[in-house]
């Protein structure tokens, strides 16, 4: 089936998809919210999935800089000055420590003279990472992995993030003071709180460790006893009245509402009704599918001959509680979760994929439904209900080859989910 003589749906999907990511890049986000290059030292820092292509923009402009980045695995661009170290995500590892350690370095000794610029992005809570002789690498590997597992949304992990780092929550800000810093970010967040972005390393929280302690309890998450005794601390992270992060400017310049916009006008361009259902939806993956699906089904028995086809677009972030063995992030889970709910409904086709390219763990950015897909699957032997009990829902698209595979996006402003009822 085409869509008016075009394009296949799953197609025309990807290309919404992929129109979503180009609109986030930063080679063409950035340079509008550059500044002139300020006389002076000038030290460019920053974590992040998209950090080291932001990296990229600023040198295209500013020419080489002194400077340096953690990015993901995989992630890298080439830059002339700034120093670009890859490292683990979304669990951290020891690249990424040292590499914080010599960023902190890098900071010691600004005056008020000296400008900083910060690039920061989603995955920045992972990336950034300082040990201590009283809490170890070790023991926050444990408890990110704990909460990647738990179903907490994100915000809420990164609350917990904030308190027990040495470089989040404002520390990385106040690291830098008294030196100038404008923070440029991509939002990854539902509602682009800035302070949640990469667990807000340059931006003031007003959360206190209790809340840390009550989250942890709420999602029942056991922690290190190094990092109890953190969180029984009472500065934890820096307060958005302290001095160290009076002379930072926070600035997103990338957000989920962009990309969804840029989707929704290329779909009303090819004669599409849009319905943009927010750019910040959270949840649990397959809660989040069967409501949608509710919504689907009961547009399209209200649809009407002649009627365009009409398109479904949310953003924002969904969440997994992990209890099975499988490989499979919320996008998958929540598309193959969708294809349950739709059972084979003649004429609705969805995609659902992270824009950094990587949903979950997997280097898999997403997965797309039709029709046929769950018959499909049965006639190759793939169990749609057993994969979804054990959170396999990756490996059951990989034998449908219904997996969406972007490698590095370089960028990262969350979920995109697209449903198409012709």
């Amino acid at each position: 089936m085409s869509i008016q003589g075009e394009l296949a749906p799953h197609v025309f999907l990807r290309s919404l998809f992929d129109r979503a990511v180009a609109v986030a890049d930063p080679m063409r986000a950035l340079a509008a919210h550059l500044p002139a290059r300020p006389p002076g030292r000038v030290v460019v820092i920053g974590a992040g999935k998209a950090s080291a292509r932001m990296a990229e923009a600023v040198e295209a402009v500013w020419g080489p800089c002194e400077g340096l980045v953690i990015t993901r695995y995989g992630y890298a661009r080439p830059c002339e000055g700034i120093e670009i170290v890859e490292a683990a995500h979304p669990v951290p590892d020891e690249a990424g420590e040292a590499a914080t350690k010599r960023m902190l370095e890098l900071l010691k000794g600004l005056g008020e003279g000296d400008f900083v610029l910060a690039l920061i992005s989603g995955g920045a809570s992972s990336l950034l990472v300082q040990g201590s002789e009283e809490v170890t690498l070790a023991d926050k590997q444990a408890v990110h992995t704990a909460l990647l597992t738990s179903g907490a949304p994100i915000g809420q992990m990164n609350i917990v993030r904030k308190h027990m780092s040495a470089v989040k929550g404002g520390k990385l800000a106040a690291a830098a003071y008294p030196a100038e810093m404008l923070s440029l970010m991509i939002s990854d967040v539902p509602g682009d709180d800035p302070a949640q972005i990469g667990s807000g390393p340059t931006v003031g929280d007003g959360t206190a460790p209790a809340d840390a302690r009550a989250l942890l309890a709420r999602w029942n998450i056991k922690v290190p006893e190094s990092i109890r005794l953190k969180l029984m601390q009472s500065n934890t992270v820096i307060a958005p009245d302290d001095a160290g992060v009076s002379r930072v400017e926070n600035r997103v310049i990338a957000a989920p509402s962009q990309s969804l916009a840029a989707a929704a006008e290329l779909a009303r361009a090819k004669g599409f009704d849009v319905k943009v259902l927010g750019d910040a939806l959270e949840g649990e993956a397959r809660v989040f599918a069967h409501e949608q699906a509710e919504l689907a089904l009961r547009l399209k028995s209200e649809r009407q001959l002649g009627d365009p086809p009409l398109l479904l677009l949310s953003g924002g972030e969904l969440t997994v509680t992990r209890t099975g063995t499988g490989v499979g992030g919320p996008n998958a889970e929540y598309c193959l979760a969708l294809a349950m709910e739709f059972d084979g409904a003649d004429g609705i086709y969805a995609l659902a994929c992270d824009t950094d390219g990587v949903d979950g763990s997997a280097e898999v950015a997403g997965a797309y439904i039709a029709p046929d897909s769950l018959s499909r699957a049965l006639a190759l032997g793939s169990d749609p209900v057993a994969a979804l009990a054990n959170n396999d829902a990756h490996r059951f698209f990989e034998v449908l080859g219904n997996q969406v595979i972007t490698g590095p996006t370089l960028t990262n402003v969350n979920d995109f989910r697209a449903i198409l009822i012709l």
